[in-house]
């Protein structure tokens, strides 16, 4: 835990990426196996389900600490972070325990899951007692399921490949997958060649766009570049090897069972096929809103009424894997060709499947009806269409079509790229549209986190309705610091009630709301959602009798008539 502890100072007391670099690559170099799988987890993101209550444990440092519950409680509100609070309020002290990460947690951690709440409280005082503020505020940390560092997955990726002596993507590559926090898979990640018969549903790291910033004629001619559309909906991989289809989004979920008809399409794939694409609610030959789309997420049992209501569909773009040879090196353009060739060839298969069972005197012509859905691989599998554009200004005219087609905007693929892993600036490009924009109150405000715990920084906003203002969205991103100060102050000076940690505000200061789109629902008051609202401006030019009405918002859902 000492080596853990120190690495982890060393990263945050950093912002150089070669420092991080650095300290990674010793820690991973002297490290345990056993405890070097654990800290590779946590810095991947990977966490452990919280084990104890946030209640429990406020009351557990209260009665640890001595001090008032009200006390401990501002201590939190104050620093926002509940792992810090607990471990600052708690008597300081040279830390006495002497045990490996690994040791911790299978000592101190694991067996909380099926423990009762006295024998937790005994287990975790015991520690806390044991410990100094550093290593506490890290046990706290992974207590909580909380842990963070300011470390990229590209460095850890950086520096294990530097410690495995392989490329980086290939380290990038056994980094994803079903991997296990164990000594023994540790070995595996950091083995110098690879192995037969890896896991067949691995997926590869997704190569990522970057926001298209400059003007259109800095890319040169249209002819260097794909034109497509920008989906709204999960980026995935879809994997096809040795009798198994796995669908792996980039969120590092496989979602097979919310989506068995994607499933049951990528089964007509050639083994060894690996296609990169988005998952989108889809109704006949158009996608439909995101909202729809999230009908189907998280389920583990798709009925057949839900697949009926809520169709969905895989649209490939991109082909990473083809009968087992990586492709990824080669250009956009050899991809391209082959990922038709492929999903033609799936068709076929799809078609060789559905006669086979139309001529089989066993399968009946309702039994065959009850099948068909499941084997049809259109619309379940598509191939996102190429925009055939001549000039940039054709191209222009088509991206102001992408809200009225349930699309973000477009994709420019350079055509001689290969397909990169992660951010690689200059090959793939994303151009959105403008996103909407309407003038409302600032109603509510509540305390951040992390640096920001004790400023006022996550806040409510109003529109007028009938006289009144309706809370129709909650922004916490887009002022400078100067701003959050200014703004802060006044939430601090114009209260007018508190709930809980919320504080009404006067409805004074006017704010312009950037979002993606407008959505009815049924969860706010309003009726009305829009999706990913931001700050994008203080509208020190308007009064709140001058901001907009819910109307003029439910006019924007108008514009795009919901399917």
């Amino acid at each position: 835990m000492k080596r853990f502890t120190q690495l982890f100072t060393e990263l945050d007391q950093t912002n150089r990426t070669s420092e991080k670099v650095t300290a990674l690559v010793a820690y991973f170099t002297a490290a345990e196996p056993d405890s070097a799988a654990w800290a590779l987890y946590f810095l991947s993101g990977r966490r452990l389900k919280r084990m104890v209550t946030t209640t429990a444990l406020q009351e557990w440092a209260t009665e640890e600490s001595g001090f008032p519950a009200w006390l401990v409680q501002e201590c939190y509100h104050a620093v926002g972070d509940l792992a810090e609070a607990v471990a600052l309020t708690l008597p300081d002290k040279e830390s006495a325990l002497d045990l490996s990460l690994h040791d911790l947690i299978e000592q101190r951690l694991l067996p909380l899951r099926d423990a009762s709440e006295p024998a937790q409280k005994q287990l975790v005082v015991r520690t806390w007692r044991e410990m100094g503020a550093i290593p506490r505020f890290l046990y706290n940390k992974l207590l909580t399921g909380g842990f963070r560092v300011g470390v990229s997955q590209t460095l850890v990726t950086r520096a294990l490949a530097l410690v495995a002596g392989v490329e980086a993507p290939i380290m990038a590559h056994r980094l994803l997958g079903r991997w296990q926090p164990t000594g023994d898979d540790y070995r595996k990640v950091l083995r110098a060649e690879g192995l037969a018969g890896e896991e067949p549903g691995k997926p590869y790291p997704f190569f990522l766009a970057s926001p298209l910033e400059g003007s259109l004629a800095e890319l040169g001619e249209l002819d260097a570049w794909q034109a497509e559309w920008k989906w709204d909906g999960i980026r995935a991989q879809l994997i096809r090897r040795q009798d198994q289809v796995v669908i792996w989004t980039r969120g590092d979920e496989m979602v097979m069972e919310s989506f068995p008809e994607i499933v049951k399409a990528g089964e007509a794939l050639a083994d060894g096929t690996v296609l990169d694409g988005e998952i989108l609610a889809w109704q006949g030959d158009a996608p439909e809103p995101f909202s729809r789309l999230q009908r189907r997420l998280g389920r583990k049992a798709v009925t057949a009424k839900m697949r009926r209501d809520f169709p969905v569909g895989f649209l490939a773009y991109d082909l990473l894997e083809w009968k087992g040879e990586d492709w990824r090196p080669r250009p956009l353009t050899e991809r391209r060709e082959q990922l038709e060739i492929a999903l033609e060839d799936a068709m076929q298969r799809a078609k060789t499947m559905m006669e086979s069972l139309a001529d089989d005197v066993n399968v009946t012509p309702d039994l065959f009806a009850t099948l068909e859905p499941q084997l049809v691989i259109a619309p379940p599998l598509r191939i996102s269409p190429v925009l055939d554009c001549r000039t940039w200004e054709e191209l222009a005219i088509k991206q102001q079509e992408s809200r009225g087609r349930e699309v973000e905007g477009i994709m420019l693929k350079r055509r001689t790229s290969s397909y990169g892993v992660g951010r690689v600036r200059g090959d793939w490009w994303k151009w959105k549209i403008d996103p909407l924009v309407i003038d409302a109150v600032l109603v509510n405000a509540q305390l951040g986190h992390g640096r920001r715990a004790s400023l006022y920084t996550d806040y409510t906003f109003g529109l007028w309705h009938e006289g009144k203002l309706h809370p129709i969205a909650k922004a916490y991103s887009g002022l400078s610091d100067a701003e959050i100060l200014e703004v802060d102050a006044f939430v601090r000076t114009h209260t007018t009630g508190k709930f809980g940690p919320i504080r009404a505000v006067e409805p004074l200061l006017v704010f312009e709301l950037a979002f993606e789109a407008v959505q009815e629902s049924t969860r706010h008051k309003a009726g009305l959602a829009v999706r990913f609202p931001r700050m994008n401006r203080w509208r020190r030019d308007k009064k709140p009798e001058d901001a907009d009405t819910l109307e003029n918002l439910r006019r924007m859902l108008r514009q795009v008539p919901l399917k």
